[in-house]
């Protein structure tokens, strides 16, 4: 029995540490990219320092090689002219420095194998992280959609959506209703300004009159008092 709720326990805690994964699988898989950035970083920077250090081993072969010419030169000389103690000292640095030649040589080698292979790893490596990254960006994307979606489905959600579709119509209305006045304004204006020239040039004279003034009133009423008498 107590094997059981041991075995109960630990089970319980494995779902709980799933759904828990689960829950925070888009901030945790950020953080993992981010570590994994930071290690192909530190990748990048081995690969360089390790051709600098390549560079600087062909350096010293370089003058190893060119120390080597000289003291064989020498040391041909000194036996030209039977020094023969100071042709072996040269002999012996010369054997000392072919030492130091294939030593630098083996290291060359190993260096070169070294950086090709870290730079295979930094190439695989940044194709996975390139992947992971959109991996990343799609990830998050689908937890807004859902999130989303999940707030249509919910009343509240869809309630706040057809409020502002609501309040979108009324303001446009409002504004279409803002426009219309506007221009009738202007019309009115321009209209009423039209007719106070026109009436100002008709008072003067200026074409047909716009109807009867009160001299032709009194014109009309003397003329019907004439046919009277």
């Amino acid at each position: 029995m107590f094997n059981s709720i041991l075995t109960l326990i630990r089970g319980r805690a494995y779902d709980a540490e799933q759904a828990f994964i689960d829950r925070n699988a888009v901030p945790l898989l950020a953080q993992q990219i981010r570590e994994a950035a930071s290690a192909i970083q530190s990748a990048r920077r081995a690969v360089a320092i390790a051709v600098a250090q390549n560079e600087q081993e062909k350096n010293r072969h370089a003058a190893i090689i060119g120390r080597i010419a000289d003291l064989e030169t020498r040391a041909v000389a000194a036996l030209q002219r039977g020094s023969d103690e100071l042709a072996r000292e040269a002999a012996e640095a010369i054997a000392q420095l072919e030492a130091e030649r294939d030593a630098s040589e083996e290291a060359q080698a190993q260096f070169t194998q070294t950086i090709g292979k870290l730079k295979a790893t930094v190439r695989t490596s940044e194709a996975r992280l390139q992947e992971l990254q959109r991996g990343e960006r799609l990830a998050r994307a689908t937890e807004q959609t859902q999130k989303l979606n999940a707030a249509c489905d919910d009343n509240c959600g869809l309630a706040t959506l057809d409020d502002a579709e609501e309040t979108l119509a009324r303001l446009q209305a409002y504004q279409s209703r803002c426009e219309i006045a506007a221009s009738t304004m202007k019309e009115m204006d321009a209209t009423s300004r039209q007719a106070h020239i026109i009436e100002e040039l008709a008072n003067a004279g200026c074409g047909a009159p716009l109807g009867p003034s009160a001299d032709d009133v009194l014109a009309r009423l003397r003329q019907r008092l004439n046919s009277a008498a």
